[in-house]
């Protein structure tokens, strides 16, 4: 891997891990390129290449996957998780959540009644019915 390479990747790092780090905050992408000390389109078109998503996809699909967590560990509001993993909107978090897991935010919260991080064959066991009456 030559060392331009190499730079670029660890410039599309920086700018993910700032990603990661602020979900829930408004991001942008000339804020993230000066991250990266990049162009503004030189940033879209090279997080694409290495990440194979663009940012905005990616940062969609961050805040999705914290949403997912809090819908299961928690008994917030859907509307509050959906401003607390920072969509600006109902709509716009339902449509996302809907194209990334396959369910509605509602639907996914009611059909996960097996703890997190559990091994499968105890969840298993833990959501069959009890034979003790």
């Amino acid at each position: 891997m030559s060392r331009a390479v190499e730079e670029s990747n660890r410039a599309m790092l920086r700018a993910r891990d700032a990603m990661d780090r602020s979900y829930a905050q408004p991001l942008d992408i000339p804020a993230l390129a000066r991250i990266a000390h990049v162009s503004e389109a030189h940033f879209i078109r090279t997080f694409r290449a290495t990440f194979g998503e663009t940012p905005h996809r990616y940062l969609q699909r961050r805040r999705v996957e914290r949403a997912m967590a809090l819908l299961v560990e928690t008994d917030r509001d859907v509307t509050d998780i959906c401003y607390a993993v920072g969509f600006g909107s109902l709509g716009t978090f339902s449509r996302t959540f809907r194209q990334i897991v396959g369910a509605s935010p509602s639907d996914f919260r009611r059909r996960r009644t097996a703890p997190v991080n559990v091994p499968s064959c105890f969840a298993k066991a833990w959501t069959r019915p009890s034979s003790f009456g």
